[in-house]
């Protein structure tokens, strides 16, 4: 049922019965590896491309999650994915596998919680019993289109964040026992006319700022009423900002509840610049650590806010800035 402006409130409060977070060789030394159902050890998953590995990884993301909630394929009704790539060819070619009916979704690197927003609205007005929420990325792959290619050795500014390689899914269902989705806020395009796709965490922390106000604005909730508000991949540089931004709006957040999947996935050893990024990043942070955190009792009531940048290699080419978007998705348990 649509809230206020902008926002979903879902009264059967869909549940996510299984889900799984597949990661790479880099993500295996991170600070998040315990979380992760799969880790691989060749970036190239013994395929031909870091396309194909990426497929790979979303495939196995989807058949674990279905797996471990103890169902089959047949019994989803929707694949709802996204990715980076050209034309979503990694979740396009995933429900090629899978012979799930499929919607492809692009929201960037916010597709986790537009995903999940989506598939508990299908649940919670019943035109659906069962649907699949994922997404992925792959360093080598993001670099390559949106970059330049891992070959090249381009040095990066600080500001630039690491693609993380890897892919999450959950599974939402009508019954049944886990964490609940019950709420949800759909974000607004905010560009603030910046250009640099090495700064993409200054891009995005705007629409994070104004979705998680949003979202408290139109179901008039209390940021200190969650456990945890996490954005998706503002990395360092962006986090800074979003706080920046509240302090200036006089929105007051609880700093120590308050965290970015782009900080918390790697380690400070890792050279990641000012962190994660990647449709990945808050995919397997939320549908692995924070997920596994909510059931062993340690969370109760988080906010995921998933940011995307929603800029393409002809957009920068042509000089545009980048818009951004956020989706605000609140889950209890």
């Amino acid at each position: 049922m649509l809230q206020g402006y902008q926002s979903w409130v879902f009264h059967s409060q869909p549940v996510i019965l299984a889900s799984s977070a597949v990661g790479g060789p880099f993500e295996a030394q991170g600070a998040l590896a315990d979380d992760f159902d799969i880790l691989h050890d060749d970036i190239w998953l013994g395929q031909q491309s870091f396309e194909k590995a990426e497929r790979l990884l979303l495939e196995q993301a989807c058949d674990k999650a279905i797996e471990k909630a103890g169902k089959k394929k047949d019994d989803v009704n929707f694949l709802l994915s996204g990715d980076l790539m050209n034309q979503l060819i990694s979740s396009s070619f995933t429900a090629r596998t899978l012979s799930i009916p499929y919607l492809g979704l692009f929201g960037a690197c916010s597709s986790s919680m537009e995903a999940l927003a989506l598939a508990a609205q299908l649940v919670d007005s019943n035109s659906a019993e069962m649907v699949l929420a994922a997404t992925s990325s792959h360093n080598g792959a993001a670099e390559k289109q949106f970059r330049y290619p891992t070959e090249y050795g381009a040095q990066k500014p600080p500001t630039a964040q690491w693609t993380l390689t890897g892919a999450g899914a959950a599974l939402v269902g009508r019954e049944g026992e886990g964490p609940r989705v019950t709420s949800a806020t759909i974000g607004k395009i905010v560009d603030m006319g910046l250009s640099d796709p090495f700064n993409m965490g200054a891009a995005m922390a705007p629409a994070a700022v104004d979705t998680i106000q949003a979202h408290c604005r139109d179901l008039n909730v209390d940021p200190y009423q969650y456990d945890l508000i996490a954005t998706g991949d503002l990395g360092r540089v962006g986090y800074q900002i979003a706080k920046d931004l509240f302090n200036d709006h006089n929105f007051e957040i609880p700093q120590e509840k308050f965290a970015d999947c782009g900080i918390l996935v790697y380690t400070e050893r890792q050279a990641v610049q000012a962190g994660a990024s990647g449709c990945a990043c808050s995919a397997t942070v939320t549908f692995g650590h924070f997920l596994n955190r909510m059931r062993s009792g340690e969370l109760k009531k988080i906010l995921v806010v998933a940011t995307g940048a929603l800029l393409s290699p002809l957009s920068v080419q042509q000089k545009e800035s980048i818009p951004c978007i956020a989706h605000a998705v609140s889950i209890e348990i």
